[in-house]
């Protein structure tokens, strides 16, 4: 594959080209396959099996704790009904999941148009804190491919969302990338930025294993507002209270792992615009909310989008020079 070198990160090697599945059907899994894990910010014990779905039927939570159809939570923008420190979907009876970014992100990464996913409680387990373990069933279960033709959400122009310093925007492309920067007092972060160009080869390769992260001194608040009471150093990084060193003991999984999770969690939140996106998101100091105003304002404007069949879209991502131009 031809790369470049990232101008930001000259170590950082970016791939030219990337490839959404164009042209092939829909696709999901062959088979159920399901986890056990905690929530990070319930602590609740859950169980998750995701399951194959008929075409079109996008990606949907099915909470098997509560009874009939109520039970159903569709994965997309419009459910989104909390964005703190994760992405919360809850349904017109009130019925809620939590944490979905990293799972949504897996089901991107790995192109699956169509899951019904079980879960026996309000949250999806955190696992390890990425969206390895997710990707790792993905695999697992396998994936077949649908006789419906795969369909994505084409940015016609520029759509741009700010909060203070914090900017989110996308603009038209002919592949997925996406580029977040970040920038933290803490040393241990201080500033990041990192671009992708998503396909599943390098999902899996440059951010499924990053790991979301917090703060030591955070711990005590957060739990105290009903946050964070199933994170520990087996699901999280945690930078330490002078902001200087990483307390796990196997350290990072990436030099820059911190900008890397923050990228893996805009593939998840960007995936609730109900299919993938043709075009390039630029983040800086983005997070949960700013992502879901951005696909709230991409979609207020009906001339900023469209729906496309993918088979007549070419692969041929932007020049870093000009998504720099745009940013």
């Amino acid at each position: 594959m031809n790369r470049i070198v990232n101008e930001q990160n000259p170590g950082l090697e970016t791939p030219t080209f990337a490839s959404f599945a164009f042209g092939r059907p829909q696709r999901t899994l062959k088979t159920a396959i399901g986890c056990t894990g905690v929530g990070l910010h319930s602590g609740s014990r859950v169980t998750m099996t995701l399951r194959p779905a008929a075409p079109d039927t996008g990606i949907r939570f099915r909470r098997v704790d509560i009874a009939g159809a109520g039970g159903i939570v569709p994965a997309n923008w419009a459910t989104v009904n909390d964005t703190r420190l994760n992405t919360c979907l809850r349904n017109s009876d009130g019925i809620a999941v939590g944490t979905v970014e990293h799972l949504m992100s897996a089901l991107c990464g790995m192109q699956i148009d169509n899951c019904l996913i079980d879960i026996n409680g309000p949250e999806v387990p955190v696992m390890d804190g990425s969206a390895a373990p997710f990707l790792f069933l993905i695999e697992c279960a396998g994936t077949m491919e649908q006789s419906a033709p795969r369909r994505a959400i084409k940015v016609n122009k520029r759509v741009t969302v700010r909060d203070g310093d914090k900017v989110a925007s996308l603009t038209p492309a002919s592949s997925f990338s996406v580029r977040v920067e970040i920038d933290f007092a803490s040393s241990a972060i201080a500033r990041q930025d990192f671009y992708l160009g998503v396909t599943e080869s390098s999902f899996k390769a440059e951010v499924a294993r990053a790991r979301t992260f917090g703060f030591e001194q955070e711990v005590a608040m957060l739990r105290a507002n009903g946050l964070a009471r199933g994170g520990s150093l087996d699901n999280a990084v945690v930078i330490d209270s002078t902001g200087t060193k990483v307390l796990n003991d196997d350290g990072l999984r990436y030099g820059n792992e911190f900008v890397r999770h923050k990228v893996l969690d805009a593939v998840g939140d960007l995936y609730l615009a109900g299919y993938p996106i043709l075009g390039h998101f630029n983040g800086i100091r983005t997070g949960h909310a700013l992502n879901n105003q951005l696909l709230r304002q991409l979609f207020a404007d009906s001339s900023a989008y469209s729906l496309v069949d993918l088979g007549a879209v070419p692969t041929e991502l932007p020049s870093q020079d000009l998504l720099r131009a745009a940013s």
